[in-house]
């Protein structure tokens, strides 16, 4: 007897083959196997025994398989779990294209490893500020649980952008992305 796939099924096969989602590991909760000697630096460059992996189809693939549980990073495959360690954020933001004027404007961002996002009520701006200097360090969550450190270029662009707005009962510099408005710091902070 021949079975037919579905269609569901085929459309499924068509999109993992074709590499433009990544996996579903948000699905897969494998046994954890031990950490292996992984780091991704805060600049997003990946590390393997030290050294840095070159090969930036490598990284991408390693990324797909990248998952977050609680405050720890692991690589996952439906059958096996390792732990890698993240400095800051596992994804580096490194360029975003802009439609549209002031509140009507949307934020598209890239990351290195060629995930997209744009910036909205699904994928937020997070700004913290180092306690020390009050520098600001900009993250976007791309999928998931997956931020993505906003590189330096990107920000000072980015700060083009903004207007002050009233937010939370005083007025804010911040950008507006997708309808809706992120705060960065309050006015009075500003020169």
């Amino acid at each position: 007897m021949i079975v037919k796939p579905s269609a569901d099924g085929i459309v499924a096969s068509v999109k993992a083959a074709s590499g433009k989602n990544p996996p579903p590991v948000h699905l897969w909760n494998p046994p954890f196997c031990g950490d292996i000697d992984m780091r991704i630096a805060r600049d997003g460059t990946w590390f393997y025994l030290g050294t840095p992996i070159g090969r930036a189809p490598l990284v991408k693939l390693f990324s797909s398989i990248l998952k977050k549980e609680g405050e720890r990073y692991f690589l996952v495959t439906p059958v096996e779990k390792v732990g890698i360690q993240v400095d800051d954020a596992p994804l580096l933001a490194v360029d975003f294209d802009v439609t549209g004027t002031g509140r009507d404007q949307s934020l598209h961002f890239v990351t290195r490893t060629e995930d997209h996002a744009t910036m909205g009520p699904g994928h937020p701006l997070r700004v913290v500020r180092a306690p020390e200097t009050g520098e600001p360090s900009p993250y976007i969550l791309i999928r998931s649980n997956l931020e993505a450190l906003i590189d330096r270029k990107s920000f000072y662009r980015l700060i083009d952008l903004g207007s002050r707005e009233p937010y939370r009962g005083e007025e804010w510099f911040g950008l507006w992305s997708a309808g809706q408005f992120f705060p960065i710091v309050p006015s009075a902070e500003l020169p």
